[in-house]
């Protein structure tokens, strides 16, 4: 059983001890630290909202949290089974103090977690998520008094109310879609998306939506996380149906990942490349990507003329750097795209819909559109630690190593090299190192890992 306490929620498996894994002892306790940290940060009355992706032990963990948070004076909004992004939408929309969303994200169907928002829908800074964790271990705890009690309410609009702010954005043209007369697959591995895609292509006016695992049944006909190793059944579904492109989100829907005609992947590194190449076709100004994204977002950036900034990994990273540099989008090279005009969160609905505008506009098939941008491959490796690891000695071997290239250490070591890049990174839950590379051939990726795993072995 595992239990996992970090800034940016709480997340663990169902069953087994106290302490050890998400049991409804710790539900109850960190849902109580939140409340608190959002009582002494806001002003009254307050709000929060909270949604589920479909996962069997949501119902369960829902109405732990809900009624956590109504024992603390706090009123509750549950908007039920709710994508990610459409509780970050209605966070803003109902100007609730914060929200809670009960979602393991791409893990396994036995796994669940509570991930925590502030009043702007984003998740908390490190700072606010280091105090919730702080207020959960000292039990600083203050329950409402019996007439003081929040309320609970149920509205199921939300999802709704959030394809209509998609379609009204600026740059996303449903006529346009509607007349290209697209067939689409979505796959949804049984969660919320199995909802929430359909509505939003049959609103796109997309001629025919065929479903692959869109029951919200929360039993994952797959891996969940959506990366092209589990992504077999989409594929052969493309070729048979002869559908124009396939969607794949993840459990609660903030990462998108394409499939192209013939079935191949369109790339979830691309995901981000592809939609912020049209943005930047309407709209110049910056981009943003965590240090762990493909080096093809820069490289479509400034051939439109624009700047390109990166953060350290994380979400709540990039929103922040996004924010400093005022970028037009940004997001995570896993298909998570962050759309400002809409709000600062990773959204596959607004990623479907501004893709799917780009591709009506560009008259291209999917695959054809994949082959305007730059080839790059990534090597994911990582190193089991044995002992303790002194990054500073890998920062001076691989500054030796690489002469003349600057090292990053704003998240672990990361050099950005002519042609791709290296990073090296401690895990915060496992006791590994990660070593990613990127190069423009699958083999030059692969031997720049293996060097740098060699140089560490000699540390």
């Amino acid at each position: 059983m595992t239990l996992i306490k970090s800034i940016s929620g709480i997340r663990g498996t169902i069953g087994g001890c106290p302490g050890n894994a998400l049991t409804p002892l710790d539900i109850v306790k960190f849902t109580s630290a939140y409340g608190n940290w959002l009582k002494k940060n806001s002003t009254g009355p307050y709000k929060v909202v909270t949604g589920r992706d479909a996962r069997v032990s949501g119902s369960v963990v829902a109405a732990i949290v809900n009624n956590t948070l109504v024992s603390l004076g706090i009123d509750v909004v549950d908007l039920g089974l709710a994508t990610t992004p459409t509780v970050e939408v209605a966070v803003t929309g109902l100007k609730a103090s914060g929200g809670i969303i009960l979602t393991a994200s791409h893990n396994p169907a036995q796994w669940n977690a509570l991930k925590l928002l502030n009043g702007r829908g984003e998740f908390l800074s490190a700072a606010d998520g280091e105090e919730v964790l702080r207020i959960a271990a000292a039990e600083e705890f203050d329950y409402a008094e019996w007439n003081k009690l929040g309320t609970l309410t149920a509205d199921s609009t939300w999802c709704d109310r959030h394809i209509k702010a998609v379609l009204e954005l600026k740059y996303v043209d449903a006529e346009l879609i509607r007349k290209a007369g697209f067939r689409i697959a979505v796959d949804a591995v049984n969660s919320v998306g199995g909802i929430a895609i359909p509505a939003l292509l049959k609103a796109l006016g997309v001629a025919e939506v065929i479903e692959v695992n869109c029951n919200p049944t929360g039993l994952f006909a797959h891996n969940p996380e959506p990366l092209p190793e589990h992504l077999g059944e989409i594929s052969e579904v493309m070729k048979k149906t002869k559908a124009d492109v396939g969607f794949v989100v993840d459990p609660d829907v903030d990462r998108l990942a394409i499939i192209c005609e013939d079935g191949t992947m369109f790339g979830e590194e691309y995901t981000l490349t592809a939609v912020s190449d049209f943005i930047l076709s309407n709209e110049k100004g910056t981009t943003v990507s965590n240090m762990s994204s493909s080096k093809a977002l820069k490289d479509v950036t400034e051939s439109h003329g624009c700047k390109y900034y990166n953060s350290a990994v994380g979400e709540v990273n990039v929103v922040e750097e996004m924010k400093r540099v005022n970028a037009v989008i940004g997001g995570e090279g896993n298909g998570g795209v962050i759309y400002p005009a809409i709000h600062y969160g990773r959204d596959a609905l607004v990623g479907v819909a501004l893709f799917l505008t780009h591709l009506a506009k560009s008259k291209l098939k999917c695959s054809e559109l994949r082959k305007k941008y730059p080839d790059y491959f990534m090597a994911k490796k990582r190193m089991d630690l044995t002992g303790q690891i002194d990054m500073d000695r890998i920062a001076a071997s691989l500054s030796l190593e690489f002469p003349g290239y600057e090292l990053d250490r704003r998240d672990g070591i990361r050099i950005a090299l002519p042609d791709g890049w290296l990073q090296v990174r401690k895990s915060n839950t496992e006791a590994i190192i990660r070593v990613y590379t990127e190069e423009k051939s699958r083999e030059k990726a692969d031997k720049l890992a293996d060097r740098v795993i060699n140089l560490i072995r000699l540390i």
